[in-house]
């Protein structure tokens, strides 16, 4: 029998108290919250050059997105910051009109958002096929890959050795380690090296400003009148329309990786409301990072809100005390724990020769056009309903024939 939002909320809170009773519980979630922190930065920053804002903005942006959610949020363990789709949708946007106009708009998307979830409407999203998702997570990984490749892939022999450094390290120290997470330990002992050594590689301080301190709430410049409301109601939508399926279909991914439900009623409303949250402190909007989701559960094993809560603390941390430590982490170490994560979100079983041969050849197209509409746009939304598309192109004999049928997201709790 589905869970109802009060009995999934008693379960949470159960879950905490487990957490805060347990010291080595505790313990592991802080730390993989740690970690998933040092995952954000590199991604937050380049994402904010695509939407044409500071990067500072992004960074704030990104602490209130992932403090806000790990309160508000369905899906606990889900890392929730300023992410590359949503930017995407913002950066035309931005180039043609000014930052002006993104805090109206990011304000109209969380509006949108909160609307979404209170209908009820979270629910169509459970619609979406098995093969889609499969191309969904496919195209992430290869994202995430290919992502990495300016930061390992130079003519410096010591970028080169920092890049293998990292792989051997988070591979297996774990084998030594049981209770530190191995991307932290690669983190700390790499950037030691660099610093003490003196040698002059690529850092996180090169992506971007790396100032301390906080800004201020965001000034609204635009007159809100009908003229502004038609240069954002266009990029409000895609905002609120990208967030929320990349945010549905990461949920469902932790769904699974965790064998626990999730309600998405209550995190399209908490999504809409952390980013006017951000928007009006920050400045730019968000949904959730699967990579850096990927980091926390499966890297760092965070399991509860506690995890994300202390990303959020120690990236408000990194951002306003320790900025001249942060600027110092070589992005080629970052760079080998990412592709860690691209090589683990892949998943190698779907173009194994064995089971292609079993699969039916519909499901194949959809997963494949799914793929490529995702790597050639960057945008795992387009990707989606690429799929969505092929699909409903295919006749109804053969998806019959072929079982090519829809799966539910979840065991719908938010009913």
């Amino acid at each position: 029998m589905p869970a109802t939002t009060e009995s999934l909320t008693a379960a949470e809170q159960s879950a905490i108290r487990t957490v805060v009773r347990s010291p080595a519980l505790m313990l592991r979630e802080s730390l993989a919250g740690v970690i998933t922190a040092l995952a954000l930065i590199p991604e937050v920053i380049s994402f904010s050059v695509i939407a044409g804002v500071d990067p500072k903005v992004s960074l704030i942006a990104s602490v209130v997105l992932c403090l806000a959610m790990s309160v508000l949020g369905g899906r606990p363990a889900m890392v929730t910051a300023a992410a590359g789709s949503v930017a995407l949708v913002i950066g035309p946007m931005v180039h043609q009109h000014g930052v002006g106009y993104i805090l109206p708009a990011v304000v109209m998307a969380g509006i949108i958002q909160i609307l979404f979830g209170v209908m009820g409407m979270a629910r169509l999203m459970r619609f979406i096929p098995q093969a889609v998702m499969t191309g969904f997570v496919n195209a992430l990984g290869i994202l995430i890959f290919f992502a990495q490749v300016p930061h390992f892939w130079s003519k410096n022999p010591w970028v080169l050795a920092l890049f293998a450094a990292t792989l051997v390290i988070v591979l297996f120290a774990p084998r030594v380690v049981k209770s530190i997470p191995s991307p932290l330990i690669a983190i700390v002992l790499l950037t030691l090296f660099t610093v003490f050594s003196g040698q002059l590689l690529p850092t996180v301080g090169d992506e971007g400003s790396m100032s301390g301190g906080l800004p201020g709430l965001t000034e609204l410049l635009v007159p809100l009148n009908l003229q502004t409301l038609q240069i954002i109601w266009p990029c409000a939508l895609s905002i609120a329309f990208v967030g929320l399926m990349e945010s549905l279909l990461t949920a469902k991914l932790v769904d699974d990786l965790t064998v626990t439900p999730s309600n998405k009623a209550r995190e399209s409303a908490g999504l809409g409301i952390a980013n006017i949250l951000a928007g009006f402190y920050g400045g730019i909007a968000g949904c959730a990072m699967i990579g850096q989701t990927i980091v926390n559960v499966e890297m760092g094993k965070g399991r509860s809100r506690l995890s994300t809560l202390v990303a959020g603390l120690v990236l408000l941390l990194l951002v306003t005390g320790l900025s001249e430590v942060m600027a110092n982490i070589p992005m080629a170490v970052l760079a080998g724990i990412m592709v860690i994560v691209a090589v683990k979100t892949f998943s190698w079983h779907s173009i194994q020769p064995a089971a292609l041969k079993q699969t039916p050849w519909s499901v194949t197209v959809v997963m494949v056009a799914t793929v490529i509409a995702t790597v050639s746009t960057g945008n795992l939304a387009v990707g989606v309903l690429a799929g969505i598309v092929i699909l409903a192109l295919i006749p109804a004999r053969i998806r019959k024939l072929h079982s090519l049928k829809a799966e539910t997201l979840s065991p719908d709790p938010e009913k």
